[in-house]
């Protein structure tokens, strides 16, 4: 064999030994960056912030574990963000999600048409209970706004155990892809219903049997296929400033609204949320968060605490 043949082949044998020792030195001093998939993880199977519907439930999962521990640093937060309490711009630096909160409940809705999602949270905490509702926004991969109403001891008909108890007993899951309503059955439907506050017209609303409202710590439910929600809706109550978030596969659409703007006294009306699930087009649950307190009550009412449900 040639000298020249010889030293090539020691060359090549030597840097073939050579470069799985560097490449694993290399690796050994990078540090993974903030994001990056575990070792052996492809970074399309890591969860996501989205618009579409499991980004929308990361961005919830993000939030409800923020919300339990009172640590803002785990959500992708948006520059600029957004965050609202109670219909008024708050510091989200020292604001109620700074708090941190046994959850006992949470239910949500996911809009992938408009990025949005909504939770309705459970805090049954004697020493600090809550029923509330939060609206995420979602940008691309960045949450760029939080909105909440809350509730607590106090507040209109407020009774967190009670909240729990009877949401508990209610069917809220995905309903069968041939028997959903469209998105504009369900505005159409949740619309219909608080407009018959202002007119009392309520023949147009898509009434259900049996159909169960729960407010505050009330409910109109009897435990019969009779019950309504209907029972004791109040007349010349205008609920204003509506946004919706709308979850066709859970056949449900919350609103966001002002309930009683123009009562008495010119009162602007309470932050308020109606929630609605409806089956075969009518109307099944209802639920309803109002940030008002009891002592500031000033209108009409069709809740009777003590016979909350007449039957039909």
């Amino acid at each position: 064999m040639k000298r020249t043949n010889l030293v090539t082949m020691c060359i090549a044998l030597s840097a073939a030994m050579l470069f799985p020792v560097l490449g694993q030195a290399q690796f050994a001093k990078a540090k993974p960056k903030p994001g990056d998939p575990p070792p052996g993880v492809q970074a399309s199977q890591v969860p996501m912030v989205s618009c579409q519907r499991g980004g929308l439930q990361h961005a919830v999962r993000l939030y409800l574990a923020a919300q339990a521990k009172g640590d803002l640093s785990i959500l992708p937060l948006a520059n600029g963000l957004g965050y609202q309490e109670n219909m008024k711009p708050a510091d989200i630096k020292t604001g109620f999600l700074t708090k941190p909160l046994v959850i006992d409940k949470s239910m949500s809705l996911y809009d992938d048409a408009s990025c949005q999602t909504f939770t309705e949270v459970i805090v049954t905490d004697k020493a600090n209970p809550h029923v509330f509702g939060v609206r995420l926004r979602v940008n691309h991969d960045k949450i760029a706004e939080i909105e909440l109403i809350t509730t607590t001891t106090g507040d209109w008909l407020f009774n967190a155990d009670n909240y729990l108890k009877y949401s508990s007993d209610e069917n809220w899951g995905p309903i069968p892809a041939d028997r959903r309503n469209t998105r504009a059955e369900l505005v159409r439907g949740a619309t219909a219903y608080l407009d018959a506050f202002l007119e009392a017209k309520t023949d147009l609303v898509p009434w259900g049997y049996p159909c169960v409202r729960v407010e505050g710590g009330m409910t109109t439910s009897q435990g019969t296929d009779a019950d309504t929600c209907e029972a004791g809706l109040p007349a010349g109550v205008n609920i204003v400033n509506r946004r919706f978030v709308v979850d066709e596969v859970l056949g449900s659409v919350v609103v966001w609204c002002t309930f009683g703007a123009g009562g008495p006294g010119g009162t602007m009306g309470a932050p308020d949320t109606h929630l609605f699930r409806m089956e075969n087009g009518k109307l099944r649950y209802v639920h309803t968060l109002t940030h008002l307190k009891m002592s500031d009550f000033r209108g009409p009412t069709g809740t009777n605490a003590d016979n909350p449900a007449p039957k039909r």
